[in-house]
């Protein structure tokens, strides 16, 4: 999920001197140095609304992805009693759909997410459906004492409810930098870090989630009328 170093920010660019270009011969315009660069970093790292607003095209050219797959740009909802879990990241990302989907609407096929990260965690009484036009194909598991587990889990995100609690918080940290969640998100973007997560009735409008595994005990499958609880 990490993006590609930047070249014009690396130690061994020269500094632009009075008349010079980046050929050396007079006279040319001059090309932008370290201070666009480092103007462009303080841009990610400022308020939302000025994320949504000027990120779009930067997390675009850096390839900041929280889902490295393209997207089908169906939401599916996720919905659980509680989600416990060790290792929590959360950072912004861009969600990409392929050129021309017929689900981009007025979006030009991308999506501003939150991914959030859980290096090893449960949920109990799961619930995810997806509306494919009229009905819903839901998908349940983890009831009882069986909750279902996860590891390496990553969720994209444009809507989180519940009732949280985090252990060992680190909030404002550069998501290139995290350490414990094993997800490093694009350098210079705003991000947020736990030891732990706790979250019950938690309710998320999704895109897109990856899983290096993912249990699922009385796994049950149908279509229904209705999606998960809101």
């Amino acid at each position: 999920m990490a993006s590609s170093p930047d070249p014009s920010s690396a130690g061994n660019t020269p500094e632009d001197t009075p008349g010079s270009t980046a050929s050396g011969s007079p006279g040319a315009p001059r090309i932008p140095g370290r201070g666009r660069v480092r103007a462009r970093r303080a841009a990610m790292m400022a308020v939302p609304a000025t994320l949504v607003a000027a990120g779009l095209a930067i997390l675009t050219a850096q390839g900041a992805l929280g889902v490295q797959f393209a997207i089908s740009g169906m939401p599916f909802v996720v919905t659980a009693d509680k989600l416990e879990g060790t290792g929590f990241e959360q950072f912004g990302a861009l969600d990409n759909m392929i050129e021309n989907s017929p689900n981009q609407g007025d979006t030009g096929g991308q999506e501003l997410v939150v991914t959030s990260v859980v290096k090893d965690g449960t949920l109990t009484n799961l619930c995810q459906s997806v509306d494919l036009g009229g009905i819903q194909l839901v998908l349940t598991a983890g009831g009882g004492s069986r909750p279902v587990g996860v590891s390496h889990l990553a969720i994209d995100s444009d809507d989180i409810k519940g009732n949280a609690r985090f252990d060992g918080m680190e909030i404002g940290r550069d998501a290139s930098t995290f350490d414990k969640g094993g997800v490093q998100g694009p350098e210079g973007v705003y991000g947020q870090q736990a030891d732990k997560v706790v979250i019950s009735d938690l309710y998320q409008h999704n895109y897109a989630a990856t899983a290096a595994v993912f249990k699922l005990p009385n796994l049950h499958m149908r279509f229904d009328g209705d999606g998960c609880p809101r």
